[in-house]
């Protein structure tokens, strides 16, 4: 059974975000990867980066924002979920205080399978690509009927 894709081929969607020492950190603390490249100054001091730099996955993780952005108006037409991403690539650093923007736009869409694949890329202030990758979200029908605005229920 196919589904109407909401999304064309073209459509575009940005995300935009300055990566502060406290998303870093935080993000060290939720996934536990407390490497020296994130944490330790003085280490990174002695690499080609010459400082710390944010981890890969954070940098990446700015493309769900962009792709749940981009699919959003369409929320109450049809649930949607992310089917993965392919071809992931770290290609540049991402310091602290770099301002970096997810440039998020649909190059296919299957009707038949309810599927699109859109080219995820990542670039920094200055317009050096720091991430690429290919997302695919996935269509689907609701098993019941949802109203995006229920009657809210009170008690007396």
């Amino acid at each position: 059974m196919s589904v109407k894709v909401p999304l064309s081929v073209g459509d575009k969607q940005t995300f935009t975000k300055t990566i502060a020492e406290s998303d870093v950190y935080q993000f060290a603390g939720i996934t536990g990867d407390f490497s020296p490249f994130h944490v330790n100054e003085e280490y990174m001091k002695g690499t080609q980066y010459g400082t710390r730099i944010a981890h890969g996955v954070l940098t990446f993780a700015l493309s769900s924002t962009a792709s749940t952005l981009i699919h959003q108006p369409y929320d109450d037409e049809c649930p949607v979920a992310s089917y993965g991403y392919d071809h992931v690539r770290f290609t540049g650093p991402v310091y602290f205080g770099d301002t970096i923007t997810c440039n998020y736009e649909v190059i296919s869409v299957d009707e038949e399978t309810g599927k699109t694949v859109a080219k995820v890329e990542i670039v920094n202030q200055n317009g050096n690509t720091v991430c690429v990758a290919e997302h695919i979200l996935k269509f689907l029908e609701f098993k019941t009927n949802f109203t995006s605005s229920p009657k809210a229920t009170y008690l007396n």
